[in-house]
């Protein structure tokens, strides 16, 4: 091993597995640090890195791509997984993965190293990364072989070596913030009884605290990727620092959850996702115009695929890229534009439009039926309710089943 890159962020672990490196290999770091919107001050975490013993730090600008190929995707296939987490977290790493791969292969460096615990789902989502993307580079886990066992060890450790920390024993969060989202673990949230304190939150207006007065906002969207929001054209990365904007005021895009982590282990996380919850809620709104049926139904089983997917680290699996470009071509129809209602922590969908729509109020109102025969109901329900009614010659009326029979 001649040279490793740290996925550095200058928070309690990559502080500590920095000098723990230069201990154990006696060889160069380079402290690789991704700017995917976190809001901090690059230069402060630079001159701790290099006091740290870093021979150089680098920070790469990855919001853009972080934002379009990464954020905007997962928009248009409405992925959430468990029905509940956007995926901040999940989306990032693959995007911070690739760039530090690229980075490690022109610094010249024959390993790399992250800070992922043993017991979480980065470690997976970095190391996949880096099989389907570099598989000659050594990947090194300092939490899977060092000797400390726990964080409360790292803050002993930093103490002994001068090494100064964004937390405290008395607030031990690990949070993980970019332009998609703020994520919250560890401490007191790993009790799942026990509620997020409201002095946790650094985005998003507590909702009491939220404005009185309700906020309408509408979002434009071209083949299933926003571009506009309240007639405003903006790039993607002001897009969505702009939909951030307008959410957090108003309390939106909190989610407090026990999610199933890819080795086994159940988590809780709190999460603030302002922006993204917005643009998902309107994204689905625009599609429900625009997509047919059963492309629609599909698409939402894909997505329950595509979710689990991102969730456990395989962005750069065929299986992964395959869905994607399927996903990408349900949304050459999804164009247009609907309008939300933000108020007190929650958004409602208050309207929807398309220049091609396939709803017809002529054929769908109750008020006119001249677009629609309802007598070809009939046979249609007929035909429909064939099975069931040969079902029930052959096995007597469903009502006379036990309805709490023993499987």
């Amino acid at each position: 091993m001649k040279k490793i890159l740290l996925a550095y962020s200058g928070g309690l672990d990559t502080s500590c597995i920095l000098t723990w490196l230069k201990e154990e290999y006696k060889v160069p770091v380079v402290a690789y640090c991704a700017n995917v919107g976190q809001k901090e001050d690059f230069g402060e975490v630079k001159e701790k890195a290099l006091k740290t013993g870093a021979e150089k730090f680098v920070i790469d600008d990855l919001q853009d791509s972080f934002v379009k190929q990464y954020i905007f995707p997962a928009i248009q296939a409405n992925a959430l997984y468990e029905g509940v987490y956007y995926m901040g977290t999940s989306l990032a790493r693959p995007c911070i993965a690739e760039g530090m791969i690229t980075t490690a292969l022109k610094e010249g460096c024959d390993a790399i190293a992250h800070g992922a615990t043993g017991k979480g789902n980065d470690q997976v989502r970095f190391e996949f990364a880096a099989a389907a993307l570099a598989p000659h580079l050594s990947i090194l886990a300092p939490w899977r072989t060092w000797k400390f066992n726990g964080r409360n060890d790292l803050f002993d450790y930093a103490e002994k070596h001068g090494i100064p920390l964004p937390m405290t024993k008395e607030k031990p969060y690990s949070i993980d913030a970019n332009l998609m989202h703020i994520s919250y673990e560890g401490g007191i949230l790993e009790d799942p009884w026990t509620q997020a304190p409201d002095d946790i939150y650094q985005w998003t207006t507590s909702p009491e605290n939220a404005p009185d007065q309700a906020e309408f906002v509408t979002i434009e969207f071209e083949a299933g990727i926003p571009v506009a929001i309240n007639g405003e054209q903006l790039s993607a990365v002001a897009l969505l620092e702009k939909a951030n904007e307008i959410a957090a005021k108003h309390g939106v895009g909190r989610v407090d959850l026990v999610e199933n982590r890819y080795i086994g282990i159940k988590s809780r996380g709190v999460y603030e996702t302002p922006g993204v919850t917005i643009l998902m809620q309107a994204h689905r709104a625009v599609e429900s115009l625009t997509l047919d049926r059963e492309v629609a139904h599909l698409k939402d089983s894909l997505a329950l695929k595509l979710s689990e997917l991102i969730y456990n680290g395989f962005w750069f699996s065929p299986e992964t890229q395959l869905l994607l470009k399927t996903i990408n071509a349900s949304q050459l129809p999804v164009s247009g534009t609907a309008k939300l209602k933000l108020y007190k922590g929650n958004s409602y969908v208050a309207g929807r439009k398309a220049p091609v729509s396939l709803y017809s109020q002529h054929l769908t109102s109750f008020d006119d039926m001249s677009a629609f025969n309802p007598a070809d109901s009939t046979g249609f329900i007929n035909i429909s309710g064939l099975r069931l009614k040969a079902w029930s010659q052959a096995h007597g009326n469903m009502s006379k089943m036990p309805q709490n029979a023993e499987v």
